[in-house]
């Protein structure tokens, strides 16, 4: 089959103004509870993107740690990819990609790096591995082979063995404040769902319907 044959039309569900929460936080927990309860594989995992300073896009994916009515809570390498595109342009999206559900959520906004005590806090939750490897990688850079990826990973565990592994000082969070959230609902007939919760300059939440 070729893939302009590939398709489904959509079914499982609808989305009406009616059905929403009086805000995307509320929203959001209802639709990731669902995701979980029908056990998605990684249901915190998003598509998130970036630009630099020249516009030139970019997208990775990356897994949610914490919502709340801040915004939308993430980590990795300030000296990454994202983390310097986010020095120069502190803006991003996110994307949920749902797909057993028909669902997906956007969410656009600014980012801001969180205290290098909340860092911190969730840095030493994290199990030891993956501790050591944000020592390791210097994500993003160029490396030669995996044998020096390897070593690396041996030299910080020779270095921290027995020890705390500190919070690597180009690693931190970030927080997305949401401006819009969309809530996407597959149909049939390609006549999907798109219901977008919109920050007004007051900071009231208006819900705006798109057309497909």
């Amino acid at each position: 089959m070729s893939l302009a044959d590939l398709r489904k039309d959509y079914a499982l569900a609808g989305l009406l103004e009616k059905d929403l929460a009086r805000d995307p936080f509320r929203q959001f927990e209802k639709w990731f509870q669902e995701a979980e309860a029908a056990k998605l594989p990684e249901p915190n995992a998003m598509i998130f993107s970036t630009a630099g300073a020249d516009g030139r896009p970019s997208a990775r994916t990356l897994l949610l740690k914490g919502l709340d009515g801040r915004g939308f809570l993430f980590f990795g390498n300030y000296e990454s990819r994202k983390g310097r595109e986010l020095a120069v342009n502190p803006r991003g999206t996110m994307l949920f990609p749902w797909l057993a559900l028909e669902r997906q959520v956007i969410v656009e906004g600014a980012v801001t790096r969180i205290s290098r005590e909340e860092s911190a806090a969730y840095f030493h939750s994290r199990p030891q591995a993956s501790q050591l490897g944000a020592w390791a990688s210097q994500q993003s850079t160029i490396i030669a082979n995996r044998a020096m990826l390897e070593a690396s990973m041996k030299a910080v565990e020779k270095k921290y063995a027995g020890t705390e592994v500190p919070l690597p000082p180009t690693w931190g969070g970030w927080r997305l404040a949401p401006e819009a959230v969309e809530f996407w609902q597959g149909r049939r007939s390609r006549l999907h769902d798109r219901l977008r919760y919109r920050r007004e300059a007051s900071g009231d939440w208006v819900v705006e319907r798109l057309s497909p």
